[in-house]
């Protein structure tokens, strides 16, 4: 309900993008240059050029069978108020009678009580109250979260692995300690401690790890470039295990 700071309006189409919002509608926008809009929200513009445009709250609704608002004031007047959570859980279940509106006021003033009444609910956020005001655009996006939530969004997987490897075989991982071995004897890390003690702590890293094939390759060749370092140093490097050195 007319936005003044064009920063917030582009916010409000991109969160609208990000949480599956349709449409957005604008109330007598103090200022709208969808160019500017969408150079602010990147790949907004289908949601930009849908935008409809309307000169009270009353038309903005006039198709919408309920109304969530979002407001930080308290009211004298006995009004329903939930949270955003509970708020988001209602919208989903009213939808399916018709559409239905988060409504946000303005940016200094938010709204008066005769937008208010156009509402069925009046959502609050929760926030410290030495510093409870909230930034128009960071309201919404804490309201379309929860409502993407309420509509199963969290079910939405997350994205897979560029790459995938079978889980590392037994002698891939014999390889590996062995290889890490020499390589432990090779910088004289061992000392006075024993060796298999360590290497057996090692082991368990490794196992609680539960390395892929690429993972436990990619760290047997790490203890293999220690021994071919000290190599190419001409540091002399001691047979591949403690045994094989007696």
């Amino acid at each position: 309900m007319a936005p003044q700071d064009i920063v917030n309006i582009a916010s409000a189409f991109r969160i609208a993008k990000n949480f599956g919002i349709p449409d957005v509608r604008l109330v007598n926008p103090e200022i709208f240059d969808a160019w500017r809009i969408e150079g602010i929200a990147h790949n907004t513009a289908d949601l930009v050029a849908r935008a409809e445009h309307f000169t009270s709250l009353e038309a903005a609704l006039h198709d919408c069978v309920f109304a969530a608002v979002l407001t930080g004031r308290e009211r004298a007047a006995k009004r329903r108020i939930v949270r955003p959570r509970e708020a988001a859980s209602e919208l989903v279940a009213r939808g399916a009678a018709g559409p239905v509106a988060i409504v946000a006021g303005r940016e200094d003033s938010g709204l008066t009580n005769e937008e208010l009444d156009r509402c069925q609910l009046l959502v609050t956020i929760s926030t410290d109250p030495v510093h409870p005001s909230l930034n128009l655009a960071q309201a919404i996006a804490i309201m379309a979260h929860e409502l993407w939530v309420a509509r199963g969004g969290d079910a939405v997987p997350f994205k897979p692995p560029r790459h995938t490897a079978e889980p590392a075989t037994a002698g891939l991982l014999e390889s590996l300690f062995t290889d890490w071995e020499r390589a432990l004897w090779a910088i004289d890390f061992f000392k006075t401690r024993r060796s298999e003690a360590v290497m057996r702590g090692l082991r368990e890293i490794v196992y609680r790890g539960e390395l892929d094939g690429r993972e436990a390759s990619l760290l047997r060749a790490m203890g293999i470039e220690v021994v071919r370092y000290l190599e190419r140093q001409g540091i002399a490097v001691p047979p591949r295990t403690r045994a094989e050195s007696e």
